[in-house]
């Protein structure tokens, strides 16, 4: 066995660790330092180089800028837990419900405003399913359909700024926070169009899977109803433009007053203002918030250094080489890389979370990108939006099995008529799933879809730089100073004439 081979056969290894599924941040680790050792036995590096894996970890827990993703959490937890799904997705679902697929609609939209308010899939999927399933099945909603778009929405959240997913790719690809936000809304935006369009396609297609609303089922009109509205969704985005204007992450902002963790801790606080303002901050509230949060920073935390070691040993026995040779030979340069890279994501997708893949896969990827002249922030959002099929994947989506769970327990307390089949959740995710991946080969075809929002910089060719001197500037020297500088120079009035 020699170096050459063993990157390969660390990189086997890591593939069939991960797929074990035992807990992936003790296996990495468990991995790392097997091959550590070995390394070491054969010579391939000295011992003193794993003396590095402590500083390594140490930077890990001093970097700053992980540290806006538990404030980042304690706000989308806080926001999830208050009642603002509850309020948006009653007004919404009677503001549009008359229309034909009104219900499809409100989902959409509200998932939308969720996921830049909440960040969590799993409380996103959660909320909606409770409140609209009942109500799409009482009016003959399609079940595979009401299922689809349910689990659909809730993935919106991990492309969404301010995202927990946006902020971990920015910090492994050494880009802004900011800029990764703003490359991030044309994608978001572009997706929730999409979902739109195809439920319109449908109510052409199949009206009466997807029935109106009667007038008479609705309990608000007029202004009252405008009022609910706006009351779930005003302070909301009003929190949210706050936060992400402060870091620049706002589409024609250049600047920042605040770096991330600022603007985490900001909206953090603003979570809670608005959570009293809707008169439901109490104890239980704070503490499920807290735990949420403390079970997702103790997972990010233990992810990243198990993925330290493993990528130190990786590096050591020149793993990057490796990676960047096989990748950078395919054939079709850039588009040939994005479309291998995507197709293996998409696969990882079935069996790892996003954060999983995002510490462990995209260190790999990223220099290889990056000399390739792929622009990183495109690079990182292109991902983003192939990881959120990792919740929708049949049948290991974790956005299906919550609504598994939740389909189960509206029929165990008699909100559902009778119990839905996995086979129409599964199915009914298949749509959207395509719908997902119809965006991923958008992006990678239109990289203006990201680079819109973007601040362009202005590029100089030093080929066609010149200087010029001012035109009423004389800098050669003139005749008259010359003389006088070469002529003798006078004698003094005591000293005799003729005398040397």
């Amino acid at each position: 066995m020699t170096m050459e081979n063993f990157a390969p056969l660390m990189f086997g290894g890591l593939v069939v660790v991960l797929l074990i599924g035992f807990p992936v941040a003790f296996s990495l680790s468990a991995l790392g330092v097997l091959c550590g050792f070995i390394a070491i036995e054969m010579g391939w590096f000295p011992p003193e180089f794993m003396a590095a894996l402590p500083l390594n970890v140490f930077g890990i827990l001093s970097n700053e800028l992980l540290l806006a993703i538990p404030f980042f959490t304690l706000m989308g937890s806080v926001l999830e837990k208050c009642g603002l799904a509850e309020d948006m997705l009653d007004s919404m679902g009677q503001l549009f419900g008359p229309v034909r697929g009104g219900l499809g609609y409100s989902v959409i939209i509200v998932g939308f405003i969720l996921g830049a308010i909440t960040g969590t899939v799993a409380g996103q999927v959660i909320a909606m399913a409770m409140i609209s399933l009942p109500v799409m099945m009482r009016y003959r909603y399609d079940l595979r359909y009401a299922t689809g778009v349910l689990a659909a929405s809730g993935t919106i959240t991990q492309l969404v700024p301010p995202s927990l997913v946006l902020v971990v790719m920015a910090d492994q690809l050494g880009r802004s926070v900011g800029d990764m936000y703003k490359g991030a809304w044309g994608p978001s935006i572009l997706q929730v169009l999409l979902f739109a369009l195809y439920t319109f396609v449908l109510t052409r297609l199949r009206p009466d899977a997807l029935p109106g609303v009667p007038k008479d089922a609705r309990t608000l009109t007029g202004w009252p109803l405008w009022r609910k509205c706006l009351r779930g969704i005003v302070p909301s985005a009003l929190l949210i433009f706050a936060v992400l204007g402060s870091m620049g992450g706002l589409p024609g902002m250049t600047g920042a007053i605040a770096t991330p963790t600022e603007a985490g801790a900001m909206g953090a606080v603003g979570s809670f203002v608005l959570a009293a303002l809707h008169r439901r901050l109490d104890g239980p509230l704070v503490r499920s918030a807290m735990y949420n949060t403390m079970r997702v920073t103790a997972m990010v935390v233990f992810i990243l250094i198990g993925s330290r070691v493993f990528s130190l040993v990786f590096q050591g026995v020149d793993g990057g080489r490796w990676i960047e040779h096989m990748l950078s030979d395919l054939p079709g340069g850039q588009v040939g890389f994005l479309l291998v890279v995507n197709a293996f994501i998409f696969f990882l997708a079935f069996f790892l979370d996003f954060f999983e893949i995002a510490f462990i896969i995209l260190p790999l990827l990223g220099p290889v990108a990056d000399k390739l002249g792929i622009d990183l922030v495109w690079f990182g959002v292109l991902l983003c939006v192939n990881m959120q099929t990792s919740f929708m994947h049949p049948p290991f989506g974790f956005a299906l099995f919550y609504l598994r769970g939740i389909a189960d327990t509206l029929f165990k307390n008699g909100s559902l008529p009778r119990r839905l089949p996995s086979s129409d959740i599964y199915l009914g995710a298949i749509p959207w799933v395509v719908l997902q991946l119809l965006l991923v080969l958008i992006v990678i075809f239109f990289p203006q879809t990201v680079t819109v929002f973007l601040d362009r910089q202005e590029k100089i060719d030093i080929d066609k730089v010149k200087i010029e001197a001012p035109p009423d500037v004389d800098y050669a020297p003139k005749e008259e100073n010359l003389e006088e500088l070469f002529k003798d120079p006078p004698r003094p009035a005591s000293e005799p004439e003729g005398k040397p």
